[in-house]
């Protein structure tokens, strides 16, 4: 088991309570899929899993690779194999993509990381996504294209290598093409690493290349539903209506 997650109730720090009675397990190596109509916390699942300041945990329990994360912090997750990509990634100004992702390397291992070497695997991993190698040295996302940003959180993802993703909803606002070329990141990501992905989407076209496991429906901050990767294709056809 690589992540179980028990019981767990969570919510804003104004109070809102959002998650409820939530149980999810993820065995090592798997692909689950979270699905449902739009304000069923399926967002804030996934910043509750990696530690979002914003969420407070009310009850139950977050096991990582057998260790009780509940009240860890971000960074200590970050070190022990996770890792997220957001739906809208922040610009961070001051600090280049490159200078980003190799200090990250840094933190997560506590090596130093050989210039050369990751120089030639980042731009071997940029070339696999079409990004232009001038990206390398701007400043974090700072006047990246919609498209720009999901790849270069896509590019983290392969670089960094962690045991576990959570992919929110990577590929909302991208062309078919976009779609296409994140989808074989995250692929490379399965076949080069074999790391656990929880993916949040509302499309199935990033999922055509990966085999999933399980498919999870999330209504009012419970799971109402799991099946299996026929799922997507059932919700895709017939909408979240009788799991409501």
């Amino acid at each position: 088991m690589l992540l179980e997650v028990q019981n767990l109730n969570a919510g804003l720090e104004d109070g809102k309570q959002i998650l409820n009675d939530l149980n999810i397990k993820i065995d090592a190596g798997e692909i689950h899929v979270l699905m449902g109509p739009n304000g069923a916390g399926k967002s804030s699942l996934g910043n509750t899993l990696m530690g979002n300041p914003v969420y407070n945990v009310t009850s139950g329990k977050i096991l990582f690779k057998d260790q009780d994360i509940t009240e860890e912090k971000t960074d200590k997750r970050a070190k022990l194999g996770m890792f997220m990509s957001f739906q809208q990634p922040l610009e961070v100004p001051g600090i280049s993509l490159e200078s980003f992702i190799r200090a990250s390397i840094q933190q997560k291992t506590g090596e130093h990381v050989k210039l050369f070497q990751f120089q030639k695997e980042l731009k071997a991993c940029m070339e696999l996504l079409n990004m232009n190698p001038d990206y390398a040295k701007r400043d974090l996302n700072v006047g990246f294209s919609g498209g720009e940003r999901k790849k270069s959180e896509i590019l983290q993802l392969l670089m960094l290598k962690p045991d576990f993703a959570i992919l929110d909803e990577t590929d909302s606002g991208l062309d078919v093409d976009a779609v296409r070329v994140v989808s074989k990141g995250i692929e490379e990501y399965r076949k080069t690493v074999g790391g656990s992905l929880l993916i949040i989407t509302h499309n199935a076209k990033i999922l055509e290349s990966l085999k999933v496991d399980y498919t999870h429906i999330l209504v009012k901050g419970h799971i109402t539903h799991t099946g299996d990767g026929s799922l997507v294709e059932q919700i895709n056809k017939e909408g979240f209506e009788k799991y409501i």
